[in-house]
């Protein structure tokens, strides 16, 4: 399907280019890493024409490809009327003015791609302010190479944000606004410190669902909103099937039965090669994972790469200094696989589909069992004088069954354990 740039109204028509480096070990195969640039690249709103991969032992310090890789890029530019060029990996300013130079199109990068997303689904003030840090940072090396895209004033894949404000390219001003951004983002961080004490105060704990990008979190958390106890349709967040659907992040109340009471943050979604300037700039986002007092890790099960998927997760947790934290590791989308006996039954692990509902009920109990207050089954006989007793009981446990028995009500009754040492007098052996 053909999408349409909402901004200039015409279609960027991309041809996608990746380096298979024989010379370095990757840890994703070159194949698979170009099947996610052009899922990428539908995601930013572009149609892709083709692919070309070429094998070379180093990356040429001129056009990052060889110069006859770089002609034949240009006579199919040529042939399919193509306005843009992708690059799989990061290019420095001088390769992107070389390669512009030759072939006659505009040529953008993985990073700037993925910095571009962002700027489309940025909705709230700290995300735009986080997106417009990182492309300044993502810039300030190219200027001298990023003249053409600088310069050019509208809209446009790689053009969003700074670019189309018509950014001086003096290092100075830049260096101002970077100033002036951090300075506002420290203030969010300070609004948001306020609100991680206000809820500390309240001691209620907070799960947090990390993972690849698009292995269906915010599914997930619509799916624990509907099943959770005063459901409000209006507090669902948004879902759809690409890459980086959204950005902000969620927090939602939650309430099970039993007292199991939570507040479930939806953040980020991760990709490999996730650009190092975007992870800082999203710091101050991504640190609600650190006051998280447990975190579901999402995995696609559907996807042939998940182990990939899962490690660079692992790898942006460990960044963050969150990889000890209790961790329950999801595989979700198992409505989608023909053998759920082929994947991993690790320690803490559990298959579920957040579309179907398939274990949803056993991730709410191993949620309960991190994070859920102890709970004792307890019988217990409340004489008819302690009637506050029975009152402050309904309010504190759950009572089970009532019985009218002489000497008093025969109460079974879940309590947790910070109120059953009030009640241990009344207990029946």
């Amino acid at each position: 399907m053909e999408i349409e740039n909402i901004e200039d109204k015409e279609i960027t028509k991309a041809i996608l280019v990746g380096l298979n480096n024989t010379g370095k070990r990757e840890k994703i195969d070159i194949e698979v890493s170009m099947e996610e640039l052009e899922e990428l690249a539908k995601a930013a709103g572009a149609q892709v024409l083709a692919t070309a991969i070429q094998s070379r032992p180093a990356v040429d310090v001129t056009y990052f490809i060889g110069k006859g890789k770089v002609e034949e890029i240009k006579e199919l530019c040529e042939n399919l009327e193509a306005n843009m060029v992708i690059f799989n990996d990061e290019l420095s300013g001088s390769q992107i003015r070389n390669l512009e130079e030759e072939i006659g199109v505009d040529v953008i990068d993985r990073t700037a791609l993925i910095l571009d997303i962002f700027a489309q689904r940025a909705s709230t003030k700290e995300g735009k302010l986080q997106v417009e840090l990182a492309q300044l940072k993502y810039r300030m090396p190219r200027l001298i190479g990023l003249g053409r895209q600088l310069s050019q004033q509208g809209a446009g894949i790689g053009t969003r944000g700074p670019g189309e404000k018509k950014l001086e390219t003096d290092r100075r001003h830049i260096l101002k606004r970077i100033d002036d951004i951090e300075s506002e983002l420290k203030e969010v961080r300070k609004n948001r410190e306020v609100q991680r004490g206000k809820r500390s105060k309240s001691e209620i704990p907070i799960v947090a669902l990390v993972g690849y990008t698009n292995a269906g979190k915010s599914t997930l958390m619509n799916t624990l909103l509907k099943l959770s106890d005063h459901h409000d349709d209006t507090k669902e967040v948004y879902v759809e099937d690409m890459l980086f659907a959204t950005l902000d992040v969620s927090l939602r109340r939650l309430s099970f039965p039993d007292k199991l009471d939570f507040i479930l943050t939806d953040t980020v979604g991760f990709v490999s090669k996730l650009p190092h300037a975007l992870v800082n700039a999203f710091k101050a986002t991504l640190e609600e994972v650190k006051y998280a007092d447990l975190l579901i890790h999402v995995i696609d099960a559907s996807n042939e790469e998940y182990n990939l998927q899962k490690d660079t997760t692992l790898g942006v947790l460990n960044d963050l200094g969150v990889e000890n934290k209790n961790i329950i590791t999801v595989y979700n989308k198992i409505d989608k696989i023909s053998d759920e006996a082929l994947l991993p039954k690790e320690e803490n692990c559990i298959h579920i589909s957040a579309v179907t509902h398939k274990n949803i009920d056993v991730l709410i109990e191993k949620i309960r069992a991190e994070i859920g207050p102890d709970i004792i089954e307890v019988d217990l006989l409340i004489p008819y004088d302690k009637g506050n007793l029975l009152s402050s009981l309904h309010k504190e446990g759950i009572v089970l069954s009532t019985e009218y028995v002489e000497g008093g009500t025969q109460v079974n009754a879940r309590l947790e354990n910070m109120y059953y040492h009030k009640y241990e007098p009344y207990k029946l052996n």
